[in-house]
């Protein structure tokens, strides 16, 4: 697991990437999309580790889609991650998640809306796996330490934190790049460049985006000096089952993880 967190050290010094769908549909499209990024990262030399939700507690609306079966979803996602030699991610919301959950994937997630959850981040904390925090859309970037602790003091030291925007008003999210370098030095900090252009809590009961501003964000976020970053995607949006939105299509990611290596390794001579 330490290897995971140690992506930061990675010889090539690029950042690494968290990516995949926001919800695992099927064993097909999760591998169809496993398999892209696995080339185009393995070409550019970006540690990659895939993403899956398995279950979406958070929805607006009663009637949005939430999953095909937490077990089934889970075992594609684990299934694909193996067969593929990368590490996987899934978010949790409930301490009894943690009864099956780290049995298939190698990093989890608390979502944003709930890193104020102490017993459900010291349960996460005590699978001992790495634990990657989602900073609240609530919260300044000082005060993600205080989530971040009750990892460390549950005796677990692997842990990372993602920033995924600031609530703006009522609908709208904005990023505060400042608070990239707060958080850096409190654990690897990661840019979450798909939540982060969300318009959510829409009078339809479905959150809408921006998806053009998604790239300026990854830029503007390797600027600032992220160790990874977030992003959500999918090969054909108009049938993504969740956040269509808002994710980035898959035939665009590589173009765009093109032109971040490229600002990191001017970065990286700066240095």
């Amino acid at each position: 697991m330490k290897k995971i967190l140690k992506l930061t050290e990675n010889p090539s010094k690029n950042f690494f990437l968290i990516a995949g769908p926001c919800l695992i549909e099927d064993e097909l499209s999760t591998f169809k999309i496993g398999e892209t990024l696995k080339k185009i990262c393995d070409n550019l030399d970006i540690p990659l580790i895939l993403k899956g939700s398995f279950f979406k507690a958070n929805r607006t609306k009663i009637s949005s889609f939430s999953g095909i079966g937490d077990l089934k979803a889970l075992k594609i996602l684990n299934k694909v991650g193996k067969n593929l030699n990368i590490p996987t991610l899934t978010d949790v919301h409930e301490t009894s998640d943690m009864k099956f959950v780290p049995e298939y994937v190698d990093i989890i997630q608390i979502p944003a809306f709930l890193c104020r959850q102490t017993k459900l981040i010291q349960s996460a904390a005590e699978t001992n796996k790495i634990i990657n925090i989602k900073k609240g859309q609530f919260m300044s970037s000082e005060s993600i330490k205080f989530a971040i602790e009750k990892v460390l003091k549950s005796g677990n030291k692997n842990v990372m934190v993602t920033e995924r925007g600031t609530l703006f008003g009522y609908n709208d999210l904005i990023v505060d790049f400042r608070g990239i370098n707060v958080m850096k030095k409190l654990a690897p900090t990661i840019i979450d460049i798909t939540h982060s252009i969300q318009k959510p809590n829409q009078l339809d009961g479905i959150t809408s985006g921006d998806p053009e501003s998604i790239e300026t964000i990854a830029k503007a976020g390797i600027v600032a000096g992220v160790d990874g970053i977030f992003c959500e995607t999918h090969y054909d949006l108009k049938k993504a089952k969740s956040d269509r939105s808002s994710m980035l299509n898959l035939n665009k990611i590589e173009k765009m993880l093109i032109n971040l290596t490229k600002i990191r390794q001017c970065i990286n001579k700066l240095n």
